[in-house]
């Protein structure tokens, strides 16, 4: 029971829930999941770690950056839960805003071809001068 309080705890966030399902679209770094949700560089950090202590991430590092996705070898009831938030969350206005910012993110890095924190200040720069969809 320890363990299923510990991941409900841990998904009762609202911007970790948005991260999941984030990261359940596609592995992001901190730059992007920063880029898509708004939310601050230590904020993002803070809540990946408490996301990987409960096995919910797998991290992989290339140069500087830290990569994130959803855990492929989840325990099958945290899988269950986690598809039925997604599916439960489908068509709420945030998680939607956010689906269309990271389209957008990973449009705007195609273009740059660059993965960094210029990247995300441009990124944003460009979402404040189009009215700011964040």
């Amino acid at each position: 029971m320890k363990d299923y309080i510990s991941l409900l705890k841990s998904l009762s966030d609202p911007l970790r829930l948005r991260i999941v399902i984030l990261l359940g679209k596609k592995e992001l770094c901190v730059c992007q999941i920063m880029g898509v949700t708004g939310a601050s560089q230590p904020l993002i950090s803070r809540n990946l770690s408490i996301l990987k202590q409960n096995g919910l991430l797998e991290e992989r590092r290339k140069g500087k950056l830290r990569f994130y996705r959803l855990n492929r070898k989840v325990p099958r009831p945290a899988g269950k839960i986690i598809r039925a938030l997604e599916e439960g969350l489908s068509g709420d206005d945030t998680i939607e805003r956010d689906l269309r910012n990271l389209k957008e993110c990973t449009e705007f890095q195609k273009k740059t071809g660059r993965c960094d924190m210029k990247t995300f200040q441009e990124f944003m720069k460009k979402q404040r001068t189009r009215g700011g969809k964040k």
